[in-house]
């Protein structure tokens, strides 16, 4: 890793070098924070988690040939080097800044309430028709995640498109701190965070600190739909260019075309120039996406021929509206995370597949104290779509399954306290033929109902 040797990394993060002043001349491979991923020469960092302390581990990863370690403990006399630091994880932090100025790669930082990931991965697949792209895998976005990203940039990489995601004040300006981005995309301003941030103007706030590292020959990329993002005028000299449906100035789409799960058809104009697409991922809001995905191609040099190539190529993720067709069923797999904007976006897609659609929604997370009426509205709005059954898991979903029955008492609705409760009468509900959305906060643990649902096969 370029410039990381160990007296570099312990000057990066402040630390107590111990050790030979030959290894301390050495240069680390990687850096890692789980044991279970050892690699020779690499740099570990224990830290210290709800379940387990990363320390206990030391002793395990050196002699699986890790060339050194950080420690918040004075280990006293070791036959391998170590840096000791106040906190491991604010030392992580300081070496992927650190790390990152060595690189000459520009930084795309991508955030916003709702769209962060699929937007990130519509970005990544148009930039690498031209560049060797990197980009944040999963949902690697926060104070931990953000750092393990960057250290997997290498010499070879030309982009680098990092996904940052916050719940509080503070923690993007850390992030950017980090990034320091030369190009910033935010997607929109929604009701996610609310526990901390409280409305949409103080997600607005906390999310443009992304702005407090933009570099001074940077672009700001920001959806010219959204009431609050359109509200942002020049930052730093730099005038941001929008993107959008109803507002047509910047970058923008029309003659928008559900293709049922096929995908989503549409075309995009940039200026005077304008191309059609196939999005290969179905939902209005993947037209935002291919919109952001266009802005950040046309900034880094694309043609239009490169960016739709990119824009179909795009590929779904695990957990983010992944259709998987089984013996038996097609299941939507959008169970990484929900909000009242992402629910509702879901079930606009699934009222456009074919047969009988069945909404199996689960708990939204961290809505503050509106969270009730929030899950009522989502309820609602369920049985407001041409959707045949509502199958709600969870405490707060028991609100969301009330408001659909008063509204729809002739729709399918049922509830259940628990997945376990779910399971025991799931497939006495579902039919041979049905199309199934999942969907619910992380926490929810709706990934262990994708996978029965996608073993059953009889």
């Amino acid at each position: 890793m370029k410039n990381l040797t160990l007296e570099h990394i312990a000057e990066a993060c402040g630390g107590i070098y111990r050790g030979t002043e030959e290894q301390k001349k050495e240069e680390v491979t990687c850096i890692f924070t789980d044991s279970r991923k050892a690699e020779k020469g690499g740099l570990f960092v224990p830290i210290k988690g709800a379940r387990a302390d990363g320390h206990a581990f030391i002793e395990q990863v050196m002699k699986q040939g890790a060339l050194a370690t950080l420690s918040e403990k004075d280990l006293g006399e070791q036959p391998y080097p170590y840096i000791q630091v106040k906190s491991s994880l604010t030392a992580v932090k300081d070496i992927a800044e650190y790390y990152l100025k060595q690189l000459s790669v520009p930084v795309v930082g991508i955030t916003g309430s709702v769209g962060k990931t699929s937007t990130k991965e519509m970005i990544a697949a148009v930039l690498s028709q031209k560049y060797n792209t990197l980009k944040t895998q999963g949902n690697f976005n926060n104070e931990l995640g953000l750092p393990l990203t960057v250290f997997r940039l290498r010499d070879e990489h030309e982009m680098a498109v990092l996904e940052m995601g916050i719940s509080d004040f503070g923690e993007m300006h850390r992030l950017a701190k980090i990034a320091r981005p030369d190009t910033c995309v935010i997607t929109n301003i929604g009701l996610c965070h609310l526990e901390f941030l409280k409305s949409r103007d103080g997600i607005l706030k906390a999310k443009t600190e992304i702005f407090d590292y933009l570099r001074e020959d940077g672009h700001i990329l920001l959806n010219g739909d959204d009431d609050k993002l359109v509200t942002v005028q020049e930052v730093k000299g730099i005038q941001p260019v929008f993107f959008g449906i109803e507002n047509h100035q910047g970058i923008w789409a029309d003659e928008i075309k559900p293709e049922g799960l096929k995908g989503i058809s549409c075309r995009i104009h940039a200026g005077e120039d304008s191309f059609a697409v196939l999005i290969p991922i179905p939902g209005h809001h993947m037209v935002y996406n291919a919109l952001a995905g266009t802005a950040v191609g046309l900034t880094y040099g694309l043609t239009l021929e490169e960016i739709k190539a990119g824009i179909e190529s795009l590929q779904p993720v695990s957990g983010r509206f992944h259709i998987m067709e089984t013996d038996r069923y097609t299941v939507i797999d959008d169970c990484y995370n929900a909000n009242p904007v992402s629910m509702r976006a879901s079930l606009d897609v699934l009222a456009d597949a074919l047969g009988r659609k069945v909404a199996l929604l689960g708990d939204m997370g961290e809505l503050g104290a509106d969270e009730v009426e929030m899950h009522r509205e989502v309820g609602e709005y369920a049985v407001s779509k041409d959707i045949d059954v509502l199958l709600c898991v969870g405490d707060l979903s028991a609100h969301m399954a009330n408001a659909a029955k008063a509204k729809a008492p002739d729709k399918e609705v049922l509830h259940f306290a628990d997945k376990e409760a779910l399971l025991a009468q799931l497939f006495q509900i579902l039919k041979k033929g049905d199309t199934i959305l999942v969907k619910a906060s992380h926490f929810m643990e709706f990934g262990k109902l994708v996978e029965a649902l996608s073993e059953k096969t009889v």
